[in-house]
């Protein structure tokens, strides 16, 4: 009750008037208020998607863990994060994509269960879903940012004061490489691939408390009803272990992929990038100094050729090109702390695999069972028809001496009293022996167990 009361709260605290404008989200200068880390800002619940205009909306949550709700076209995100249209059509909601992970040049877009979002360097796009995971997700996302923003400042308020006081004592307490202080894109990831284990952690779960109990009552009683909940359920478990499977099948490939891994680290890129280009523009101020016109400069529409702003793209693009292969190569030599973070999740979701396929084990076992106690039901009608059988042929015997005996010819032991006895007890005799002789063959041949 308190979590459905909490969550009542939370969506009445999340529909403000007014929506940010696509031009907010455009201007790096922008940030919201950091005083107050609600969920977010803005949440239009009745314009999720406008019709007519192509604008979808999204969830931002930037570096300091604030976030608002924006309304941007396809386009606009793909000229943001760099992404081709097939990416983003993985994010479709209309589409039902398997789970992906996929590292791009500015980007990695996730579709993770409920979780569909695009990470950069700077900030996270999540597609606006009343679903309460993505809710969750944003929440936790914010708490982990605003705690790893206040360990930064006392980190670096206790490097300050050991550097003053010479202690060294801080520096090794401080100073030495630690998870919580991962990159921002990794702490996103780190959150989608917690909420998708999690999530599917729950419905194993669940379905585990479901299986269980009807199975084991399946065992006692055979009937339709009860075969057709285990149908459904055993439905349910392969539609789930298929879906765990692939979120388990991309994590490891993720792992066994180094350039992969090292494609991910959009911070490292981003900074590898800035300070290139910014060492490029002061040797390019030095050649413009020295009177020498540099490729990289700035070109004038007005007085250069046309053919100058071509070999400015090309310029840049080969630079960009170098230094995306320069950080992969540098990526790849520290991909540890990726690997690890990759190797964590994929610990859980195996974990949750084996629950799903311990679970389809008991269910084939009990499928066992089931058709043995139906074989062995089968085999215990098929002995009882075959003793009718064996019995209905000794009661023939009687008929046989009644229609011989019926004729009409005259004999002499008709004419005897005592004639109708024997006659009854020799046929009974002989039909009891050679019922008696049935069974010992039945006995004899295994027919039967007597």
């Amino acid at each position: 009750i308190q979590s459905s009361i909490s969550m009542a709260d939370l969506k009445e605290r999340l529909l403000p008037p007014k929506t940010p404008s696509v031009a907010n989200l455009r201007d790096s200068s922008y940030r919201p208020s950091a005083s107050v880390h609600q969920p977010f800002h803005g949440v239009d619940v009745t314009g999720l998607k406008k019709r007519g205009q192509g604008l979808r909306s999204w969830i931002r949550v930037d570096a300091l863990g604030n976030s608002q709700v924006i309304e941007v076209d396809k386009f606009t995100i793909m000229r943001r994060c760099d992404l081709p249209a097939r990416d983003l059509r993985l994010l479709d909601p209309l589409f039902v994509y398997p789970s992906t992970i996929l590292g791009r040049e500015k980007a990695i877009v996730i579709n993770l269960e409920q979780i569909r979002c695009i990470i950069t360097a700077d900030e996270v796009l999540l597609l606006n879903s009343l679903d309460s995971y993505v809710f969750q997700y944003v929440v936790e996302l914010q708490k982990r940012l605003t705690t790893a923003g206040v360990g930064e400042v006392w980190r670096s308020e206790a490097t300050d004061l050991s550097s003053r006081s010479g202690n060294r004592s801080f520096d090794s307490l401080f100073g030495s490489t630690s998870p919580d202080y991962l990159p921002f894109e990794f702490k996103a990831l780190e959150v989608a691939l917690e909420a998708a284990c999690t999530f599917l952690d729950s419905q194993a779960a669940e379905l585990e408390i479901e299986a269980y109990p009807l199975l084991d009552e399946l065992t006692s009683k055979i009937s339709t009803l009860n075969l057709e909940r285990a149908r459904r359920l055993k439905s349910r478990l392969v539609a789930l272990t298929r879906r765990v499977q692939k979120v388990r099948d991309e994590i490891e490939q993720l792992m066994d992929d180094d350039g992969d891994m090292a494609e991910m680290y959009l911070t490292e890129k981003k900074r590898r990038m800035e300070l290139f280009f910014s060492g490029d523009q002061s040797v390019t101020g030095f050649r413009s100094s020295d009177g020498v016109q540099s490729v990289s400069a700035p070109v004038s529409p007005v007085s250069s050729p046309p053919d100058g702003s071509r070999r400015l793209e090309k310029s840049l693009s080969i630079a960009r090109s170098r230094q995306s292969a320069r950080s992969t190569e540098s990526g790849t030599e520290r991909i540890e702390e990726l690997e690890m973070l990759l190797e964590a999740y994929f610990v859980v979701i195996d974990s949750t695999l084996n629950k799903l396929t311990s679970l389809k084990e008991y269910i084939d076992d009990t499928e066992d069972f089931i058709n043995i106690q139906l074989d062995s039901v089968r085999n215990q009608l098929i002995q009882f028809e075959l003793l009718l059988t064996t019995a209905t042929f000794v009661v023939a015997i009687f008929g046989v001496v009644a229609g011989i005996f019926g004729m009409n010819f005259p004999i002499a032991l008709f004419d005897d009293s005592g004639a109708f006895k024997w006659v009854l007890l020799i046929t009974g005799v002989t039909g009891a022996f050679i019922f008696c002789s049935f069974l010992w063959f039945f006995k004899h041949r295994r027919l039967m167990p007597l």
